[in-house]
C-alpha cells in the first residue's frame, strides 16, 4: 500500500499548462464525494464478532475478504454481494451449523448499511457548484445499480452531473468504452478519486488525467504497492477543495 498524503502546492502556471485542456470532470463517488467503506469495516467487525465462537476476529476477517475475492466475478462491487459473501462464510465456518437467527442478523447488518445516511466528505458541494460552471462533469461509479442511485439521489448532488455511470468495473477498458461513448479525447478528461487502483492509475495507462483525493480507510482490494505506482504521473492532494486552486 502506498503510504503517505501530500498537498500539492501549484503556481498559475502550472496549471495553465497541465490542465489547460481539460474539458470533462470524472468524480468517484464512494469515499470520494460521501462516506462508504467506513460501514464497510463496521459491517465486518460486526459480522466477525457474530462467529467469533467458531474463529477468531481476525481469521474470521481474512476468510471473508477471501470469499468476497472468490465472488466478485458473480456478485460484482456493492452490499449486497458483501451479504450474500457474509452468509455463505457462516455456514462454511459453522459447518453448516449456523443459527438461523444469526443468518438473519447478517441479512440485518446488510439492511442496515443500505438505509444509511449519505454523509458528504468536506467541500464537495462547494467543489461541483464552483467547476460544474466550468467545466462537464460526469460521475463514474461502480457497485450496485440500485444502491448507488439511491446514494446519489439523498446526496442531492444529482444536478451537478452531466452523465451519471455505474461501471461494473473500474479497469483501462472501461474507462475507454465511456469516453468513446460520450465522445471524450482523454486529453480532455480528469478523474479524481480516491482509489489509485480504480480512480488513477487506469485513467493515467489511457493517457488521460488524474488527481488522487485519498479516503482515511482504503478496502484491501483496492491497494496497491509503489512499484504499481513508479513512473505514473498524477497528483495527490489531501481533501477536495485542494483541487479548486488546480482547475479554477
Amino acid at each position: 500500500m502506498v503510504k503517505g498524503i501530500y498537498k500539492v502546492i501549484y503556481k498559475k502556471t502550472d496549471l495553465i499548462k497541465e490542465y489547460k485542456n481539460i474539458k470533462v470532470i470524472g468524480f468517484d463517488a464512494d469515499d470520494t464525494l460521501w462516506v462508504n467503506e467506513t460501514y464497510f469495516r463496521d459491517a465486518e467487525v460486526a459480522f466477525a464478532k457474530l462467529l467469533s465462537k467458531y474463529e477468531t476476529l481476525n481469521k474470521i476477517d481474512q476468510e471473508l475478504f477471501k470469499m468476497e475475492m472468490k465472488n466478485l466475478p458473480l456478485y460484482g462491487y456493492g452490499v449486497k454481494g458483501f451479504v450474500l459473501s457474509m452468509v455463505e462464510m457462516a455456514l462454511e465456518l459453522s459447518n453448516n451449523n449456523v443459527p438461523p437467527k444469526t443468518i438473519q442478523e447478517i441479512l440485518d447488518i446488510g439492511k442496515d448499511m443500505l438505509n444509511k445516511p449519505v454523509e458528504l466528505l468536506d467541500g464537495v458541494e462547494e467543489v461541483l457548484k464552483t467547476l460544474s460552471s466550468k467545466y462537464r462533469l460526469i460521475l463514474a461509479t461502480k457497485g450496485d445499480l440500485l444502491d448507488q442511485q439511491r446514494k446519489l439521489e439523498k446526496s442531492g448532488l444529482t444536478d451537478y452531473f452531466h452523465h451519471i455511470e455505474v461501471l461494473i468495473d473500474k479497469q483501462e477498458a472501461n474507462y475507454s468504452k465511456l469516453l468513446n461513448h460520450l465522445d471524450i479525447k482523454p486529453s480532455e478528461f480528469l478523474m479524481i478519486g480516491n482509489s489509485l487502483k480504480s480512480d488513477v492509475l487506469p485513467l493515467v495507462n489511457i493517457k488521460a488525467h488524474a488527481i488522487h483525493v485519498p479516503f482515511h480507510t482504503t478496502w484491501t482490494h483496492e491497494q496497491v504497492d509503489e512499484k504499481e505506482t513508479n513512473g505514473k504521473t498524477y497528483k495527490t492532494v489531501a481533501g477536495l477543495l485542494d483541487i479548486l486552486p488546480l482547475l479554477n
